[in-house]
């Protein structure tokens, strides 16, 4: 502007009248004059934004990388008595002291610190740093993963890596994954469960998404593409090995011989308001010979031991089918759910198979009483085997005798952009997906922190 004005006073002086008549530049003079404090005022403002600018680029944390985070308070305690092995009968062989509600009342947190850096504005390299004491605390004492939260942690107290991916677009319509660390089949796939599931949706572990096709049971190191036909059509595919044996070149581990997953995924959306996920996931466990070895963990920490470890620790092959679906049905509204099938195959020490499947029905209910709140109702039957021919050395066939419901409403409260209060409970009937276990009920209260 100041440019622009002098080059005006330098026409006003020079002017002939074949140039600009000197009436209009008289008028701008005039108008120079009159808003001559207005300039002034402006010009300072413009001086300080430059100083601040200077300021901020002198002390700024990164010139590629944003840095965001999270933080969580929990409050939580099971009512009900502990779950009985599976080989036991409460009436016969559980002692006394494993009949009481042994559980306390815990206060735990956790935090995490996401470090985004982008190389071209359109990429994005995401490495978390994640530190906490809320380990899987109610599965050793209350006896099941039935009652695992979904932020729960791996059973560290330290601060480590929890994730490395990097994330760029291909072309127009592609984009792509590739990480070392913790490059799960929920990153690179629609899981259609948003008003559900995610940082202020439910607590419990069950209800965040369909967790036979979407949790491998291991951190995952591989690479991932998703490519968008139109709006209304996407597929999604992917690769990930276990990330804590794929660094290892030795026989049952690397890339391509050890634990490893595979997913793709049909995405449908034949309206704005509906999205149809059909999901085919084949997971690999390789022998667990070690102790240092992690336990099996075919359904992702959710539902009953014979689910989750179906044939003792043998190798293991699962092909699992997964149809999720979410409807917003009004802005207030959205109804949502999934049926999951998993076909699982004994590889070593036998040649049995088994029979999984979980299902579930949600509600949510967007700007519950006040614009940014959120209500949710979940319910649902966790990983449950429903046929098997596998015996373990006892003769006794690992197969689930009942069926257990999970139960669970939450209320997130937005105090605002940056705080949310979270009540949650829910009720495992049958846990174990054996009647002869009592009811069980958690109760949370957690508050969330982002910045």
């Amino acid at each position: 502007m100041n440019a622009a004005l002098d080059r005006l006073n330098e026409l006003i002086a020079t002017s002939t009248g074949e140039l600009i008549p000197k009436e209009d530049l008289a008028t701008l003079q005039k108008l120079q004059e009159q808003f001559a404090s207005e300039l002034t005022a402006l010009r300072k403002k413009v001086d300080a934004l430059e100083t601040r600018q200077a300021k901020v680029e002198a002390n700024q944390f990164s010139t590629t990388t944003k840095l965001v985070g999270d933080a969580i308070f929990l409050v939580a305690d099971t009512f009900g008595v502990r779950v009985a092995s599976p080989t036991e009968n409460r009436a016969n062989n559980t002692p006394a002291n494993d009949t009481k509600d042994n559980t306390q009342t815990f206060f735990a947190y956790r935090a995490r610190l996401n470090f985004q850096t982008s190389f071209t504005g359109k990429d994005q390299l995401t490495t978390l740093l994640t530190a906490g004491n809320n380990i899987p605390i109610l599965t050793a004492t209350i006896g099941t993963a039935m009652t695992r939260f979904t932020f729960d942690g791996e059973g560290r107290t330290d601060t480590y890596l929890t994730q490395l991916v990097y994330r760029f677009p291909l072309g127009k319509n592609a984009t792509v994954w590739i990480g070392p660390r913790a490059l799960a089949p929920a990153t690179f796939n629609p899981t259609l469960n948003g008003s559900i599931g995610g940082l202020n949706g439910a607590a419990s572990r069950f209800s965040a998404f369909n967790p036979t096709v979407y949790r491998p049971g291991f951190d995952g190191a591989g690479a991932a593409l998703a490519y968008k036909f139109s709006d209304r059509l996407q597929l999604s595919l992917g690769y990930i090995a276990d990330d804590s044996k794929v660094n290892q070149a030795v026989s049952g581990k690397g890339l391509f011989n050890g634990t490893n997953t595979a997913v793709v995924q049909l995405t449908i959306s034949p309206s704005r308001q509906l999205d149809i996920g059909l999901t085919y996931t084949r997971k690999y466990y390789s022998d667990n010979t070690t102790d240092a070895d992690p336990a099996f963990n075919v359904t992702g920490g959710t539902g009953s031991i014979f689910a989750r470890n179906p044939f003792e620790q043998n190798s293991t092959t699962t092909n699992n089918f997964g149809l999720q679906l979410n409807w917003r049905a009004t802005p207030s509204l959205s109804l949502g759910g999934w049926f999951g099938y998993t076909r699982a195959h004994q590889n070593r020490g036998g040649d049995s198979d088994t029979t999984i499947i979980n299902t579930a029905l949600t509600v949510g209910f967007p700007d519950l009483f006040k614009k940014g709140n959120l209500g949710g109702i979940i319910v649902g039957i966790p990983p449950k085997v429903t046929s098997s021919d596998y015996r373990n050395r006892a003769g006794l066939l690992r197969e689930d005798p009942s069926t257990s419901l999970h139960i669970e409403a939450f209320y997130t409260y937005r105090v605002n952009d940056n705080i949310t209060i979270t009540p949650d409970i829910y009720l495992i009937t049958k846990p174990e997906h054996n009647d002869n276990n009592d009811p069980i009920w958690v109760g949370v209260l957690r508050t969330n922190f982002t910045f």
